[in-house]
This record gives structure tokens, sequence and C-alpha cells, in this order.
């Protein structure tokens, strides 16, 4: 099986089809997609200019979708190292337990479904690198009462454990919202 490095190669090498190159894009999703799979795919296509079913897109267009993916991994791993480096000076130090705003890292360690958007079409129009940098920055503040991406406090409770916001799209960690916002956060019969 192909890592994201190796399928990345293929996305920019001008000697594969371009539907191989595609199909490549859509492979380093499955080893880093901020939104889940099909709304990161979504997004890259809409901030890209080429359609979710085009077979033979513009290879500038692939690499720069590419591109932007690459850019928000990065981050993602550069943050990963800092947090495992972090653990282990805590471990030394006899704290076994992780804090409380440790659990959202514990649960994306893969960097798949950072930034969780239950409706494929509805998320950040931000750069992914943009989107994460917000997320990881509120990891370092104390917790608030709006999204972390956008900053809108329209949050409402969608399918999954999380809140959602209902202007961007995303899952928002509870670790990031205080208790008294996560009170307030609507149905999502109010919020429609």
């Amino acid at each position: 099986m192909a890592g994201f490095r190796s399928l990345a190669r293929q996305v920019r090498d001008p000697r594969c089809d371009l539907a191989l190159r595609r199909y490549s894009l859509r492979k380093c999703l499955e080893r880093f997609a901020p939104y889940g799979h099909r709304a990161t795919w979504d997004h890259l296509c809409s901030r890209h200019g080429f359609g979710p079913e085009d077979r033979s897109p513009d290879p500038a267009r692939l690499e720069a979708a590419l591109t932007e993916v690459e850019e928000a991994r990065d981050l993602w791993l550069a943050h990963e190292a800092r947090f495992a480096a972090r653990r282990r000076r805590e471990k030394h130090d006899g704290l076994r337990r992780p804090a409380g705003v440790d659990t959202w890292q514990r649960r994306t360690g893969s960097g798949y479904a950072l930034a969780w958007c239950d409706n494929p079409r509805l998320h950040p129009s931000l750069p992914l690198a943009e989107v994460l940098r917000r997320l990881l920055d509120a990891l370092d503040r104390e917790p608030g009462t709006d999204c972390p991406v956008c900053a809108p406090p329209h949050l409402a409770w969608g399918e999954g454990p999380e809140p959602h916001c209902v202007h961007c799209g995303i899952s928002v960690p509870r670790e990031l919202l205080t208790p008294r916002a996560l009170t307030q956060v609507a149905t999502p019969l109010l919020a429609a």
C-alpha cells in the first residue's frame, strides 16, 4: 500500500495519465483528510476548479490541490511532533494521564477528520492549512463560546458527539468550548 509521499509523487508525475494522477490525489485523502474524505475532496474541487467526477482535470489544478493538502499535512505533522515531545516530558515527570484538551488529539491522531464535516458540501472556504492553524491555535487558548474557524457562535448539535458550526460545517471539538457554550448549543430543529 502506497504512502502519502509516494502518492503525491504520482500526482506530480507528468508521465502518469491524468486518471491515475487524479486517483492518486484521492488516495492521498485516505491518509490525510481534515474534513473527512468526501468533504475534503469537495473542498479541493471547489477551491481548485475541477469537478468531483472529472476524470481528466487540468494537471496544474491537481498539483495546486495537492500543495494545499501538503501544507496542511505539514502543519499537522509538526503539531503531532510537538505533542509527542510534550507527552514524553510529562510522562517523564510522572504525569501519566493526559490533560482534558488532549482528548481531541487522541481521537484524531492520524490526521483524519480533524475538522469533521457531517455535510460533505458544507465546509470552510479557507485553505486547509489556515483552518487547521485556527483549530490548533484554539487548543492553546482557554475554551470559548464560538467556532474557532469562522468565529460566529452558530453552533448546533448534529448527528455526531460534537456540536457543528452551521456556518462553516466543521464539528467543533468539545474541548474548545466552555461548559456554558455546550449547554447553549442549539438543537438541530432550532438551527434549521
